[in-house]
Order: C-alpha cells, then sequence, then structure tokens
C-alpha cells in the first residue's frame, strides 16, 4: 500500500448560514415500550470489526486498550484474523494455535465479555482455509491431462505414472472406449494395443495450484484448502482440534470463512462422487468433457461436473466445517461468494451468511444472494465485510462509509464488519500497523474523533433490521443450470469483481427489473425450492413461515434441471403461483439417462401448459408472460417509491406493521408525498442519524395505499415505522420550509487546533473561511485532526421579529465531520452533506457558536510520504 497523493487534501468549514423556519421540534423521553421508540440495543445490533493480528505479536496490556476504545466509540464486536508480521517485531511473533496464542484467545474473549463486545475468529489465518498441516494432495487442485493419437494396432509409447493417474481411457471410431486405468503396470507402461481404427488417449491427473494461504500468520502458511476433497476438510479441522479439543478458555461466539479467492477444479474423489450423484462415468465422457465437442454433449457433461463441485462443497465440506464448529460451540460466518458452487446453498450453511461490496464497483443485487439465504433458511443475521478498499487509504470519509452502509442496509445486511482495524502497540510511532485493503477503522485515524456518531446511525438501523421478519413477496428462482451448461472452460468462479455470469444472465436482467419496478424479492436455489410449501395460497421455504411469498419468478432459462421442474409444478398444484417469464423452459439439464429425463420433462412442460391455459382444474396457477402484465395478476404489491430517482427501500415485517429501511440514493432532494405498499393508520418517522422521532403526515393514495411525506437531500435515509391496527398518538415529526431568505453569519472567528498531528499548528483568526492549509502555517498543510471554530455573533433582527424558536444552520462545506455547539449545547455530530442542524432559542446578542471540524489522515500521510519517512512496516 503506497498511496499517492498530488495536492493537499483540504479541511474547511464554508462560511455558515442561518435559515429562520416556520416549524420547531422538541425531542421528549421514549419509554421502552413506547411504540414511538427505537428497538432494544443488543450488541450485535452494533457495528463490529475486522481485527488484524499482525504476526500475533500482541499483549494483554495492548489489547485490553484497543478493546476499551472500541467499545467506547460504539462497536458491538471485533472479528481476530491473524495476519502477516510488522518489521522489526519479529522476535515478538506468535504461532497461530500455539499455548502462548491459545492463551491470549482466551485473555482477548475474556477481556472482551467484560466490556459488553462479542470476539470472532477465521478458522485459519490470512485468507483462504489452510495451513502448515494441508498436504499436496488435501490443497486446492487444477486438473492435469494429457493425450495421445495411437492408430490400431500400436501401443502407448510414454509411461504412465501409475499413482498419479485418475483416469487413463481410449476413445476409437464408431463411440468405441476403453478403460486403460487397469493395464497401467508398476513401472509405467500401458499394457494396450490399440484396435483397428485411428483412437485418442487421454490421461487425468491433478496439481496443487498456486495459491498458499493469502497474508498468512507465523504458524498459519501452507497450501490452501481443497473444498471439493470432504477428507482434505477433516484432516484441516482435526488440526484445528488439537488446539480446541483441550481449550478451556472463553470461546469466540463464531468461526468464519472468507470469501473463496483461488482456483480448483479437480479433486482425489470427484470421478467417485460424480458417478455417485450423477449416475454415470464422467471418464466415458472424458473426449467431451475435454475437447468441449461435440457441444450439446460436452455442455451438459460439464453442466453435470459443475453441479458435482457445488454439491461436494455444500454437503460435504462446509456443511462439515458447520457441523464442527457446533460441536465446539461455536456460530458460523461464511462468504460463499467467489466459490464455483451454488451461492444460495453455500450461504444457507451458515449461521451467518456474509456478503461484500468492493470500492465503489458494487450491486446491490449481488449483496442480495447472502440475505436471501438467510431468508428462506430462517437465519436472523446477514453480515457485510464493508468498507474494503472503499476509496485511497486515509481519505475515505464517514460519509463515504454511511453510504456504503446504506446500500448492503437496502440489500436486506443488518449485522456490518467494518473492514476494519488492525491492533497496533502503543510504542509504534503513527499511524501504527496498518492494513493495506483497509478502511482504517482505528484510534489512530483522524476521523476516529467522530466515528461514534456513525456507529450510532449504523447501531440505530441494524436494531430496526435485526426486528421482526423479512417482508418480500417474491421468491426469483435462479436457473444456475443454465450457466452451468455451457462446453467451455471448467469451473466458473462467480465473483462480486466481474458479474458477467449475472449480470448479462436472464437472472440478472429479471432481479434488475424486479429491482427498479420495486417488487421486493428473494432469491430461491433448486435444494431450497425442493423444502417449498404451500399454505393459503402462498409460498413458504423453511424460512419463511411468517406469511410466505405471494408468487415464485422462473427467469428466462434454456435448460432446468428437473427437481426445479417437478418442484415449481407441485408449488402450482398445491396452491402457488409460478411465473414463467415470457417461456417456459427449453429443455431438461444434464447428461446422464437424457432421453428418459427428456420424456419426464416434456410431460411437466405438458402439464404446465396446460395449468397456464386453464385447460385442467389446480388449486394454483402457472402464468407465462413479462413481468408487467404477470406481476398484477399474481397480487403482487409493488413499491412504487422506486419510480421516485434515486428513492429506494427494504422492509421488515412486524405483528402490527412494518418498518421501512428508506435511502435516496440520488443526486436531487426527494421532497414530497412517498407512497407505501400498505395500509395504515399511523406512520412514525425516525432519524438514524439525530435519533428523532415523530409522526408521518399520511394520506391515503392509490390502491387504498398510504403515502407519507417526506425530505430526503441526496445520501440521506430515514426509517418509517408503520401501524396497521390502531392510531398512535404523540409529536408529529416537524419537515422544515424556509420562513424567508437565509442570513450568512459574519464576523471574526478564531480557530485552535485541539487534537492530531505530526503537530498542532498556531492558533489564528479569520473573517473569511477556508481551509486551515491556506492559512500560511506549514503545520497546518500537514495536519490531520480537528480544530474548533468560534464565532459570537448577533441574531438578525428579522429573525427576532418574527417570533421564531427555531433555526436552520447550515455550515456549507464541511471537511469532513463536524460537532456543533451553541452557547453551550451540544447540537449533534455531522458528517455527511447537507451540514445543517436546528437552533432553538437564540440570544438576541452575544450567541456564541463552536464548530469541531475534522478531516482525514490524508495530510498527515503525505507529509510523511513527502519526508521519506518510513511507516509502511509490514512484511
Amino acid at each position: 500500500m503506497h498511496p499517492a497523493f498530488l495536492s493537499t487534501i483540504p479541511a474547511r468549514l464554508a462560511p455558515g448560514r442561518i435559515w429562520a423556519l416556520s416549524f420547531a421540534f422538541g425531542l421528549s423521553c421514549l419509554a421502552s415500550d413506547d411504540p414511538l421508540a427505537w428497538p432494544a440495543v443488543t450488541v450485535q445490533a452494533r457495528p463490529h470489526a475486522y481485527w488484524w493480528w499482525m504476526g500475533s505479536a500482541v499483549d494483554t496490556n495492548n489489547l485490553q486498550k484497543e478493546l476499551t476504545r472500541y467499545r467506547d466509540a460504539g462497536l458491538g464486536g471485533v472479528h481476530i484474523i491473524p495476519i502477516y508480521g510488522a518489521k522489526g517485531w519479529e522476535s515478538h511473533y506468535i504461532d497461530y494455535l500455539s499455548p502462548k496464542w491459545m492463551n491470549l484467545l482466551d485473555c482477548t474473549v475474556t477481556e472482551a465479555g467484560r466490556l459488553g463486545l462479542e470476539v470472532d475468529m477465521t478458522t485459519g489465518t490470512g485468507w483462504c482455509f489452510g495451513g502448515p498441516e494441508v498436504t499436496e494432495d488435501e490443497a486446492n487442485a487444477i486438473l492435469v491431462t494429457q493425450h495421445w493419437s495411437v492408430a490400431g494396432g500400436q501401443k502407448l509409447a510414454d509411461k504412465i505414472a501409475k499413482a498419479e493417474t485418475q483416469a487413463l481411457m481410449a476413445f476409437g471410431p464408431d463411440g468405441r472406449k476403453e478403460d486403460l486405468l487397469g493395464r497401467i503396470s508398476a513401472e509405467g507402461s500401458v499394457n494396450w494395443t490399440a484396435p483397428e481404427g485411428q483412437w485418442t488417449v487421454y490421461a487425468v491427473s491433478q496439481r496443487p495450484g498456486p495459491q498458499k494461504v493469502k497474508r498468512a500468520a507465523p504458524g498459519g502458511e501452507g497450501w490452501m484448502l481443497n473444498l471439493a476433497y470432504p477428507r482434505a476438510m477433516t484432516n484441516y479441522l482435526g488440526w484445528m482440534d488439537q488446539a480446541f479439543a483441550t481449550y478451556t478458555g472463553a470461546k469466540p461466539r463464531a468461526q468464519y470463512h472468507d470469501s473463496y479467492e483461488y482456483k480448483m477444479d479437480w479433486s482425489p474423489v470427484l470421478l467417485t462422487e460424480f458417478e455417485k450423484r450423477r449416475g454415470y462415468r464422467l471418464q466415458d465422457e472424458l473426449d467431451a468433457f475435454l475437447t468441449g465437442k461435440p457441444a450439446d454433449r460436452a455442455a451438459r457433461v460439464k453442466g453435470d461436473y459443475r453441479e458435482t463441485i457445488s454439491d461436494i462443497m455444500v454437503e460435504e465440506t462446509i456443511r462439515q466445517w458447520v457441523q464442527w464448529s457446533h460441536s465446539r460451540g461455536f456460530l458460523t460466518r461464511n462468504e460463499a461468494h467467489g466459490s464455483p458452487g451454488n451461492w444460495l446453498d453455500l450461504y444457507a450453511e451458515a449461521d451467518i451468511p456474509e456478503t461484500e461490496m468492493f470500492r465503489a464497483d458494487r450491486n446491490r443485487l449481488i449483496s442480495k444472494f447472502a440475505s436471501s439465504a438467510a431468508h428462506v433458511s430462517g437465519k436472523p443475521l446477514v453480515s457485510a465485510e464493508t468498507g474494503t478498499w472503499l476509496a485511497e487509504h486515509f481519505t475515505e470519509t464517514l460519509a463515504d462509509m454511511k453510504y456504503l452502509l446504506d446500500d448492503l442496509f437496502l440489500t436486506g445486511v443488518n449485522h456490518i464488519f467494518y473492514h476494519g482495524t488492525c491492533y497496533s502497540p502503543e510504542t509504534v510511532p503513527w499511524p501504527g500497523w496498518v492494513f493495506y485493503a483497509s478502511y482504517e477503522m482505528n484510534p489512530r485515524n483522524a476521523l476516529w474523533h467522530d466515528v461514534a456518531s456513525l456507529n450510532a446511525y449504523a447501531t440505530r438501523c441494524q436494531s430496526v433490521l435485526q426486528a421482526g421478519w423479512p417482508d418480500n413477496d417474491l421468491l426469483l428462482y435462479w436457473p444456475i443450470h443454465d450457466l452451468w451448461n455451457h462446453p467451455a472452460g471448467m469451473t466458473r468462479n462467480l465473483t462480486v469483481h466481474a458479474r458477467d455470469w449475472f449480470e448479462e444472465q436472464p437472472i440478472g436482467k429479471t432481479a434488475q427489473e424486479l429491482w427498479q419496478a420495486g417488487y421486493p424479492f428473494d432469491y430461491v436455489s433448486d435444494r431450497q425450492l425442493a423444502s417449498a410449501t404451500v399454505s393459503d395460497h402462498r409460498v413458504s421455504v423453511r424460512g419463511s413461515e411468517e406469511g410466505g411469498y405471494r408468487a415464485v419468478v422462473v427467469p428466462e432459462c434454456a435448460v432446468i434441471s428437473s427437481t426445479a421442474m417437478r418442484a415449481l409444478l407441485r408449488l402450482a398444484q398445491a396452491g402457488g403461483t409460478v411465473i414463467f417469464v415470457r417461456a417456459l423452459p427449453h429443455d431438461v439439464a444434464g447428461w446422464g439417462r437424457l432421453d428418459h429425463r427428456r420424456l419426464d420433462f416434456q410431460v411437466m412442460k405438458a402439464t404446465a401448459e396446460s395449468i397456464a391455459g386453464e385447460r385442467v382444474e389446480c388449486a394454483g396457477r402457472v402464468l407465462v408472460g413479462p413481468l408487467s402484465s404477470t406481476l398484477p395478476t399474481a397480487g403482487a404489491h409493488r413499491e412504487r417509491m422506486f419510480d421516485m430517482p434515486g428513492l429506494m427501500c427494504l422492509r421488515r415485517r412486524l405483528t402490527d406493521g412494518r418498518y421501512y429501511f428508506i435511502a435516496n440514493r440520488g443526486a436531487q432532494t426527494v421532497d414530497g408525498w412517498v407512497p407505501l405498499a400498505s395500509r395504515a393508520r399511523s406512520v412514525a418517522i425516525m432519524d438514524p442519524l439525530t435519533d428523532r422521532i415523530g409522526l408521518a403526515s399520511i394520506r391515503q393514495g392509490a390502491d387504498n395505499q398510504i403515502e407519507a411525506r417526506l425530505s430526503l437531500p441526496p445520501g440521506a435515509s430515514v426509517i418509517l415505522r408503520t401501524f396497521d391496527s390502531y392510531d398512535v398518538a404523540g409529536q408529529a415529526f416537524s419537515l422544515w420550509e424556509p420562513a424567508g431568505d437565509g442570513v450568512e453569519l459574519r464576523g471574526r472567528w478564531q480557530v485552535e487546533f485541539l487534537s492530531g498531528g505530526p503537530e498542532l499548528p498556531g492558533s489564528f483568526a479569520t473573517d473569511q473561511l477556508a481551509s486551515w492549509t491556506e492559512s500560511g502555517d506549514t503545520n497546518a498543510q500537514r495536519f490531520a485532526g480537528t480544530a474548533r471554530y468560534t464565532l459570537k455573533f448577533d441574531a438578525p433582527g428579522d429573525c427576532l421579529q418574527a417570533g421564531l424558536e427555531a433555526f436552520q444552520l447550515d455550515l456549507g462545506k464541511v471537511c469532513q465531520s463536524a460537532r456543533v455547539r451553541m452557547n453551550g449545547q451540544d447540537l449533534g455530530t455531522l458528517f455527511t452533506p447537507p451540514f445543517r442542524v436546528t437552533v432553538n432559542h437564540l440570544q438576541p446578542a452575544d450567541n456564541v457558536l463552536e464548530v469541531e471540524v475534522t478531516n482525514t489522515s490524508a495530510n498527515r500521510i503525505r507529509d510523511l510520504d513527502r519526508r521519506g519517512v518510513s511507516w509502511q512496516t509490514f512484511h
């Protein structure tokens, strides 16, 4: 990590303006049983953070200090990840899982518990699963093939490594084939003479992939684990057992598996597992499998191969890790993305599915895979790796993080993990130890001064998003066999970065159409559909008994699995609604017993056509056509607020109403009546930034739906609480409107630097607010920290004559956060534009405005780089 800065990053407080306003508000004390109150805050509602231990060179004194700072800033927990070490600290390194390391784990979890914090840990070091106990045979494996052309009457001239060869097949004229594996002699010759005609011989073996554990810590170095090899997982967990079987200390809450960031396309047991699961031998299809010809046969065999690898990962390796974790008293968090398996099934195996968004290159519909898996499997928490490479290091702002949180909350995430914070001894010079892909969410970063306000925002949001139940109307089937059914390549690693596997497929286009139209949905897989039931025409999966889904939507697909088609018909016949977008699937997926399965599929397809054409009696419905015509027929209600540019929402269902999380992710202010797909008697507005709660102005809209009056600037968010069965009494939530022209505050500003470094610049006074880097003080140009701006002023006469009691103070442009006080009263901390705050009861004269402005650490890092000071002290 080596950030380059082309110019000084300013910290600016622009001229303030006071706006006279036509309404005032006040906060009342909210009892815990008050309907106009936030849900009770739990430790899991507070944001958590990845916590990197460099070289595991930690000690109890610094651990206690850091945990206390995290607690005081509003964090709810940390996730220990041992990684590479810091230069010069090699003598302090502690081997992963050694007795000393385990003792420090006990001390950490015990101290965290005393402070009210949770602790998770990676099942290994760095990422992904792997380490010194993983043998070459158990490492992530890459397929190795050889082939020879042999004429009739000839023998195979080359020697074959008998111990390494997993298959040796000869393919000749007219579809003839011979298995030669049993004919390899001890010395490697093959006891076979080619029959008449031209033959091609294929040999299959494997080698370890190039990747070893990334950013491994001392004691954790080694091969990455092959997740398509169950015995490899068994032995890997045996290594963990050596440490935990006799461990009597305090245990972390959860074990963790990071995203799948390496390539694996083979396994020592793949051929056996393939035959067991698919009903035919992959060896017998090697000619098509390896050449891609003929295309249809090759695509079907490749589809079966990809499904087999997914099955092994879901049913054998990840499930084995989850079961081991449960047996040891741990929950599990799993990042399924990046893997070649079915994300929905892999996410659903864990107690807490975890997604991520990377930099500004993000797609909300990708993150919905994790939340969907949680919703359909009954898991209450959905976590997210939050802030990885959000921007260049030390330039990320609290506002940047807030907007990322909003994107994640909109997708169903309700348990964020900042990425993250790095343990650092106090004796290490600033900026301490740092992790190269981090948001630098640590007490040494200048933005830490106001991070508690961001954490309070996240906590209020998550307390709501963890309450009640998911409230999505539709299940969107993922026809993954359509993706797998392709003759080229081997496994498909499905990543959050390159997203052609989603965005260019019908699933992505259908999801986008649903999202833009305001239809809330969850994805569903073949496995999950197989367990679905129907009650009162609603489709329920294991975790969706509270209400169920109005319909299952099937995107256009060329092929579909027999399992999925059978489940869809069963749901329709039981009273559910199934929507096939534009057309029914054309064919069944896979190669084994194809003719028999095709006959079965044609019967199912004809049945679906009969139901769709209402030519047979059926308790439910099959609808075929575009979403624009089928969804209204299915009774799905859309959130029409999505028609308003930039406005998006997520719903949670309660016994007597709903929570709406609403965010304006557009570039324009949304000010007006916002429709809700609900019928409520009262609606409360809850502002998670300010903690303010009050009743909304509502009116009856179209289709007996209600509309609430809202005003949301770009980047703003709000929570609505609807009440279905009774009227709620309380104070109104005031929306401000200008009562006149703004009045610019003028006078002599006193500027005093309070905290930060490398040195505190000298105080100064100014009549014109600008970046403090323009003050002429060299120390100010390289300063990162907090300065207080103070102004004394008299209240504008027009405001006093109008008898107004409340005003809105507009600070203009602030870089990057501001704590505001007026006449000694704390008015709050601002970290997102527009930087406006309400002021009550101005004095006629001698008002004192104090604004503490905090910038990022960019200037200070830039100064170190310009002076050639080494601060990236890690291996």
